[in-house]
Parts: C-alpha cells; sequence; structure tokens
C-alpha cells in the first residue's frame, strides 16, 4: 500500500492559493494569504493524518482528501475563498498523491457550494458524501 503524501503549508500557499486567487475569482478578491487565521490552516492539512491507537483516523487517499476538502470548507482558515482554496488544495493534494478529480469546475464548484451550505450537525454524512464524490470522480495521473 503507497503511503499518501501529506499537503504543507508552503504547497498551499505556493500552488493552491496562488492558483485560486488567480483563476477562480468569480469578481470576489482571495485577501493576501499572510491575512488567514492563525492555525487553522496547519489544523486542516494535519487532521487527514492523525491516528488514534496506531490507526488513521481517515482510510486511505478518498479519506483522507474528503476530510481536508471539508475542513478548509467548514473551519475558515481564510478571511474569504475558502471554498475555492479548498476545489485547489484537493487537485494539488491529489496531484501530489498521482491522482487527479475528472469533474467538470462548475460540478467541483457547486459541490464545494453544497459543502459550504451543509449543517454542521450532518458533518459525517457530508464527509461521507464528499468521500464518495472523490471516489466516483477519481482517476490516475497521466504523466506526458
Amino acid at each position: 500500500m503507497t503511503r499518501v503524501k501529506e499537503l504543507t503549508v508552503n504547497e498551499v500557499e505556493y500552488v493552491a492559493f496562488y492558483l485560486a486567487r488567480r483563476l477562480l475569482t468569480f469578481n470576489e478578491p482571495i485577501p493576501d494569504f499572510h491575512t488567514r487565521f492563525p492555525n487553522k490552516l496547519e489544523s486542516c492539512l494535519a487532521m487527514p493524518f492523525q491516528k488514534f491507537n496506531r490507526r488513521s483516523l481517515y482510510q486511505g487517499l478518498a479519506g483522507k482528501s474528503a476530510i481536508l476538502f471539508y475542513l478548509l470548507i467548514k473551519n475558515h482558515p481564510f478571511q474569504n475563498g475558502n471554498k475555492r482554496i479548498a476545489m485547489t488544495a484537493l487537485l494539488a493534494f491529489l496531484y501530489k498523491n498521482k491522482k487527479w478529480l475528472k469533474a467538470d469546475q462548475k460540478e467541483f464548484y457547486n459541490f464545494a457550494m453544497w459543502v459550504a451550505q451543509s449543517p454542521a450537525g450532518a458533518n459525517e454524512e457530508t464527509i461521507q458524501y464528499t468521500e464518495k464524490f472523490i471516489k466516483k470522480n477519481l482517476v490516475n495521473l497521466i504523466n506526458n
């Protein structure tokens, strides 16, 4: 079984944040990266790799991807642009692990909106559905 590679704060800043800011503005600016809320991003990036009794709380790439995506949206580590940054961070995380998400931009953004609007009390169900969405659209990265 291949070890899932973690996404770092620097990778979020240099890949996901700037891609979201450049490509997904939607007439709503994303504030500077350094205005993020302290430690929230770090917590979101660490959670997929948490263990209890030496067992991972989130299994496999899809499970880790689902909680990462969910937390980046729901925990609001940034002043604005959390859904867009979550989208690009998920793609960067998958790319780092030699996978990709085969979903068109509108479908993917609508899914991010659905996660954002999900009730706080339905977090487990939302995370499970997010994992299903990822598994359904997950493809191997094609290297040319």
